[in-house]
């Protein structure tokens, strides 16, 4: 590309730009094992054309990450995901993907500065996974929701009986969803901003 010349770099698209109408904007991060789907929930559920880091995956990671249950998977985020959404006309969401692998989580500190809530995805194959995902938040103080993803071969456990396995407090939310699906990925964030909500009503949200 010549910038001497016509040829100018292309700015974001119309359907990117922020709303006008837009007030207040609330950080969020999805977090989750390796494979759990994070990058799918942040482009199913994204206003605009998604950012990721997502690089084919090498020889390098076997025997160092766990892809149990993701076999077939290509290639993984190695930084973050990013995505927004608008929950009401004031109210915009920004969405940062954590990366799955371990060797990759001292990437979290970052994209944990400044988030009100996160949300916890599971498969239900690995759920000994989630519990250092959970551990981390906790140790920083992020509210959380869990969102049980739903695989074709994962086994299926009532809700309750996984709060139990996850040792989760009973005011955590915990649900299934599909993270392909818009409307289900939407959900869960919907019920974290009514956590959020309720949390920042009993004081327990500073």
């Amino acid at each position: 590309m010549d910038f001497n010349g016509s040829d100018t770099i292309p700015g974001p698209r119309t359907e990117d730009h922020l709303p006008h109408t837009a007030q207040a904007a609330v950080k969020i991060v999805i977090v989750g094992g390796f494979g759990v789907g994070k990058t799918t929930m942040v482009g199913s559920v994204s206003d605009i054309r998604p950012l990721t880091t997502e690089e084919t995956m090498t020889q390098a990671g076997i025997g160092v990450d766990d892809n149990y249950g993701s076999e077939s998977k290509t290639a993984t985020t190695v930084a973050m995901d990013f995505g927004r959404i608008s929950i009401t006309d004031k109210l915009v969401l920004y969405l940062f993907g954590t990366p799955g692998q371990e060797r990759f989580w001292f990437l979290w500190n970052g994209l944990f500065e400044g988030a009100l809530g996160a949300v916890v995805l599971v498969d239900t194959r690995r759920l000994e996974v989630s519990f250092d995902v959970m551990g981390r938040l906790e140790e920083r103080g992020v509210p959380f929701v869990v969102a049980i993803n739903s695989f074709p071969d994962a086994p299926r456990y009532p809700v309750e009986e996984l709060r139990t396995a996850l040792d989760l407090t009973p005011d955590i939310p915990i649900m299934d969803c599909d993270v392909r699906r818009r409307a289900s990925s939407k959900e869960v964030l919907m019920t974290l901003m009514r956590f959020l909500h309720s949390l920042a009503l009993s004081g327990a949200l500073t």
